[in-house]
């Protein structure tokens, strides 16, 4: 059901904002800590293995109540290309082909559609194209969506993906660059939207977790630079109000549920009743999501008020999420804090730091090396450090490292919290045998492991599968070779990123520490479903081709 795109490793482009409405959960509390751990994480070196921390959920307590309601009602949307959506007998072509058009590649008409040969309501046109462009810090890509218009609501037939780096965050002082750098993911759509429809085209450009941390004046010279030229070099129609904007975290993780949702048919009209739905778990380079439908078994209990709850309308359904978007969390941003916390650490020990300076990090696989640059909270500035793993690199002793930075012991003011102080509803109470869906960067750094060894692809996966390759990777080359010495992609992939012991780690901390899920929890991980990229994208395209259609003049 869930695949993979044959054009190589997704790399995921950074989703995510912090908590909505301007207020960020910042990464600062791993300092508050630090002094105070200096002294038992000063030895990590030479301890032995550790059991990780498990906070258990406790009963939610008031909170402050504000609650967010969203509507996607009326119209629901329409099943997917491979679901076959009602349509007037007499629209019918006279065949219909066996298999149904999957792109511009094997579609016999890009204007037409093989579903029926006029729209259900003359308003509106036969074909209609939508263009999301998401802007990452690492990089944009656009998502080309074609739908028809034979039912009452638009169907989704399927998806033109393209990418290009480096993401709009890293034109910083140089918006028309920025601007300028979407231009072939654009160029793209001319060549698929045909000319007729082009101006009734909707477009947006939605900025993630990477533009925002630029700050408010450089973010709004990019954003600015890049509706200016969409107005004067392209012909489709901005979305207003917010065609081109930074995303609200909340948003984000909501369009990526619907999206999995969507393709599952567990929320559209034509759902079975109770479908149960996926909860969903995505790993930006930023920042990182979670978003899940809890069940509240006792009549007592009750999700807490608060901007993490999300009451959505849709497929004539009402579901009441969880949401909640950790800025600071994704994989890049958690790299950058471990980095940082271990050179504190040397210094603090007295041992080698600053600038040109070696430190021994646990979190790099034993034998191997980087050059890491600093940023430098106490002086200011960046400086380059090597960190190398010698032979100290361990699981058991890098997760300590990530515990700190993760903040488990912040204060819950409501509880129960998941870490760094943010509420959650326990998943092991409220979601207790849902199906949980990993995206982005969870998938990318499994599915090599999964290329590598049919054993393992053909299991079952489970939390504990990340911490058992974390302590497999982290033993350095002598275990790659014995466990992965056929597979030439993957030895290539260890050799070449030494973080990879980092990353293992830090997910199965975020999974089993963070989120507070046993290690026998099976879990999905995830990049297509039948074709169509998963993500926050084709939610939020549905939200836009849901409403009144707007033709540029």
């Amino acid at each position: 059901m869930f695949s993979s795109r044959s054009s190589g490793t997704y790399e995921r482009l950074e989703t995510g904002q912090g908590p909505s409405r301007g207020t960020l959960m910042r990464f600062a509390p791993w300092k508050k800590f630090a002094l105070g751990a200096v002294v038992i994480i000063g030895l990590f070196y030479v301890l032995g293995p550790s059991k990780s921390r498990l906070i258990p959920g406790s009963v939610p307590s008031i909170g402050k109540p504000d609650t967010t309601n969203v509507d996607y009602s009326p119209p629901p949307p329409a099943p997917p290309a491979h679901v076959t959506a009602p349509v007037h007998d007499d629209d019918m072509l006279p065949s219909k082909p066996n298999k149904l058009p999957t792109g511009p590649e094997n579609d016999p008409d890009l204007s037409k559609t093989v579903h029926c040969t006029v729209p259900y309501k003359s308003s509106v046109p036969l074909v209609q194209y939508a263009l999301m462009i998401d802007a990452g810090s690492t990089g944009s890509r656009i998502h080309i969506y074609k739908f028809n218009n034979c039912g009452p609501s638009p169907m989704y037939e399927y998806e033109v993906f393209r990418m290009t780096k480096p993401g709009l965050s890293s034109y910083k002082g140089r918006p028309q660059e920025a601007a300028q750098s979407l231009d072939g993911l654009l160029d793209e759509a001319m060549k698929v939207v045909p000319e007729a429809l082009r101006s009734c085209t909707p477009v947006a450009v939605k900025a993630t977790a990477g533009l925002r941390l630029l700050g408010a004046a450089e973010s709004a010279a990019i954003l600015d630079a890049v509706t200016k030229r969409l107005h004067d070099k392209y012909p489709f129609s901005v979305q207003e109000p917010d065609g081109v904007v930074i995303m609200d975290g909340k948003d984000e993780g909501v369009y990526a549920w619907i999206t999995v949702n969507y393709l599952m048919n567990t929320i559209r009209s034509d759902s079975p009743a109770r479908a149960p739905t996926y909860a969903v778990l995505d790993l930006g380079g930023a920042s990182t999501q979670v978003v899940f439908e809890p069940v509240f078994e006792k009549s007592d209990s009750k999700m807490e008020d608060g901007e993490h709850k999300y009451e959505l309308a849709f497929g004539g359904k009402k579901h009441v999420l969880y949401q909640h978007s950790y800025l600071g969390y994704g994989l890049m941003r958690a790299r950058q804090s471990v980095h940082r916390l271990v050179e504190f650490m040397g210094s603090l020990r007295g041992s080698a730091s600053g600038a040109n300076a070696t430190v021994v990090n646990p979190c790099l696989a034993q034998g191997t090396s980087r050059l890491v640059e600093i940023e430098d909270e106490r002086l200011g500035g960046k400086f380059n450090v090597t960190m190398v793993g010698q032979d100290v690199g361990s699981f058991e002793s890098c997760n300590r490292i990530v515990e700190l930075v993760m903040a488990k012991d912040a204060i819950c003011e409501t509880k129960p919290c998941s870490f760094n102080g943010v509420y959650q509803p326990s998943l092991l109470e409220t979601f207790p045998s849902g199906k949980l869906l990993l995206l982005s960067y969870f998938y990318d750094r499994l599915q090599p492991f999964l290329a590598a060894s049919k054993t393992l692809a053909s299991a079952p996966l489970h939390v504990s599968t990340f911490g058992t390759l974390a302590e497999q990777v982290c033993r350095g080359k002598s275990t790659w070779t014995e466990l992965w010495g056929g597979d030439a992609a993957l030895m290539e992939e260890l050799e070449g990123r030494p973080e990879w012991c980092l990353d293992l780690t830090f997910m199965h901390a975020l999974l089993r520490l963070g989120y507070e899920l046993g290690g026998e929890r099976e879990v999905e991980v995830g990049k297509q479903i039948e074709g169509t990229e998963l993500g926050w994208c084709l939610g939020a395209t549905l939200a836009m081709v849901g409403a009144d259609l707007k033709c540029r003049a």
